[in-house]
């Protein structure tokens, strides 16, 4: 079952559908790369994908062991490579709320996060560089 539907727009844009949802998502080449950079680029979405995975699964994760992340923030940073283009670094730093979390909490949720489905479809020379930062 198709999952995404994808129309090309022109000028280096393009709207995805996800069907089941209906809802919508634009596309747009970066400025460094002959886009407007209006939108998310494709190597956007990959490194959002890293890091809402992540949260996603450390959310299951939390849901199961009842601990609390509400609030937690992620920035996420790519770096690409000139030659040939390709993003090389994909950098998360996560922002848990100011709760105290104990050792094994942290543990859970670490390993929860840092072993998505992303995470773990990325290729091997793609490097992760992933940084939890508790009780900001």
């Amino acid at each position: 079952m198709i999952t995404i539907e994808t129309n090309y727009i022109g000028d280096l844009r393009a709207v995805s559908r996800h069907l089941r949802s209906g809802v919508e998502l634009i596309t747009d080449a970066p400025p460094d790369n002959q886009g407007k950079g209006e939108s998310f680029s494709p190597t956007d979405l990959l490194a959002t994908a890293l890091g809402t995975c992540m949260i996603t699964v450390m959310g299951i994760a939390a849901k199961k062991h009842q601990i609390n992340i509400d609030g937690t923030k992620l920035e996420i940073t790519k770096i690409m490579q000139a030659a040939p283009r390709k993003v090389m670094e994909i950098k998360v730093t996560l922002f848990m709320p100011a709760i105290k979390y104990s050792n094994n909490e942290k543990e859970i949720l670490e390993h929860a996060g840092t072993t998505c489905p992303v995470a773990l479809s990325l290729h091997p020379e793609l490097k992760q560089s992933i940084e939890f930062i508790y009780n900001h």
